[in-house]
């Protein structure tokens, strides 16, 4: 589309005005605070640390069934009744409206002395679940560690592409003072002048839409750190990488490390407490019981006897032993299929730990490469540089036209952007590969 000269005005002041309307006095946001915020707002962690409180009460002693139970009872009884009693000498007795009452309260105690180790197995599998949790939620953080650079890496990435971009624009717009000057005193065509202008347009949308690709992202980052959408922040360019030698010395450890191996590893665990607790099953459960309470009763007459008032208060304990010799075959039943759930937890764990090598291969293989394609780029953006100088050198002298200048300048923005995607892509693969080995939540940003 050609814009006239007033719409080409206006576009190149709303863009000149831009930069002071969305960067201005922006703050830097460190990666180390974008990890805290994080880990301190998102909700996805809130959840999961909620998850481990839960899993940390289960495991607690008072809910292990090794304490003892306490309770209180109490209870009433009224009766109305008619009664007629016939003796054996032929006199008869007949009372009416003969109340009945009863009263009781006690205070009673249960425990469980002996239930074939059961519980105990059971209180290690819910400290087993704890830990389990944990790990989950370490799973959770490094996903949402990697959801936070992905983002955090875009918008760097962008702002480093919007500073290019403002450059290219302040080439173009110097290119278009250069051919109206040139135009005015005969030395060239207003063909000149009006490619000039349509570059700069090109260039003025280019970096308008790249600015509020910018801002959307921007806004998907304070998503993740769960805060205000609007608030404004710039954020850190520079990119360092691991060591190899320190990388390597990681990925020797990568199986005692590794998120997912740790979860078999617990899964297994548990099989091994359901397997004990099966076994209980088999064995005799001795409970302790014991009560201390109080008793009255009100009788009314009879034929025999008269009205009477009876209390007792006192002490009570029992032991009780109760053994299921054979409960249909239930027990036996779930002790096979328990000893069958571990030997699959024990294949997943050898099938997660061929993944996970193979994940590392890859996340490695894909590491080094993205670092030499960072390297290559690098090296193409200064050949591109000293071809756009000696080019708008030639063009100064009118030694090439317009046409090649402006491709010596977009080989060199296209050279610039792909090294920023290379470099943040590189560093992303690097984030990846310490995921897999188990190490993303042990290193500085």
């Amino acid at each position: 589309m050609k814009l006239t000269s007033i719409q080409f005005l206006v576009v190149g002041v709303f863009v000149l005005m831009l930069p002071f309307c969305t960067t201005a006095q922006e703050e830097v946001l460190s990666k180390s605070e974008a990890i805290a915020l994080t880990l301190e707002n998102n909700y996805n962690i809130a959840v999961a640390g909620n998850t481990v409180e839960i899993a940390e009460n289960n495991a607690d002693l008072l809910n292990s069934n090794y304490l003892p139970s306490i309770f209180g009872l109490a209870g009433a009884n009224y009766s109305v009744q008619d009664q007629q009693t016939d003796r054996d000498d032929g006199q008869s007795f007949e009372l009416n409206d003969a109340r009945s009452e009863s009263y009781n309260a006690s205070l009673n105690l249960e425990y469980t002395l002996f239930d074939g180790l059961g519980r105990l197995y059971n209180y290690k599998s819910l400290k087993e679940n704890y830990n389990l949790s944990k790990l989950e939620a370490r799973e959770t953080i490094e996903n949402t560690v990697l959801q936070l650079f992905s983002v955090y890496y875009e918008v760097a990435r962008l702002t480093e592409n919007v500073e290019i971009l403002e450059q290219t624009l302040e080439i173009s717009r110097n290119r278009v003072k250069r051919a109206g000057y040139q135009f005015d005193y005969g030395q060239n065509t207003k063909l000149e002048v009006l490619n000039a202008e349509v570059d700069v347009t090109n260039d003025s949308i280019n970096l308008m839409n790249t600015r509020q690709l910018l801002q959307n992202t921007k806004r998907d980052l304070n998503v993740v750190l769960a805060r205000n959408l609007q608030a404004g922040f710039a954020v850190d360019t520079n990119v360092t990488f691991i060591p190899k030698i320190q990388l390597e010395s990681y990925i020797d450890l990568a199986q005692e490390n590794n998120v997912r191996i740790l979860q078999s590893e617990s899964a297994i665990t548990l099989s091994e407490y359901d397997i004990q607790s099966s076994k209980a099953r088999f064995l005799p459960t001795v409970g302790l019981s014991g009560s201390y309470g109080w008793n009255e009763s009100i009788s009314p007459a009879s034929a025999f006897f008269g009205g009477s008032t009876r209390q007792t208060t006192g002490w009570q304990g029992g032991l009780s032993l109760r053994w299921n010799l054979f409960d249909g075959g239930t027990s036996i039943t779930q002790f096979k299929n328990a000893k069958i759930a571990k030997d699959n937890q024990e294949l997943l764990k050898q099938q997660i730990e061929l993944e996970v090598e193979r994940d590392i291969a890859n996340a490695l293989g894909n590491y080094e490469n993205l670092v030499d394609v960072f390297e290559i780029q690098e090296q193409n953006v200064i050949t591109n540089k000293n071809n756009f100088e000696r080019s708008k050198e030639r063009f100064n002298l009118g030694q090439i036209t317009s046409i090649e200048f402006r491709q010596a300048q977009i080989n060199l923005i296209n050279a610039q952007t792909n090294k920023n995607l290379a470099k943040y892509e590189a560093k992303f693969a690097e984030l990846q590969l310490l995921q897999q080995i188990g190490q993303l939540l042990n290193i500085e940003f």
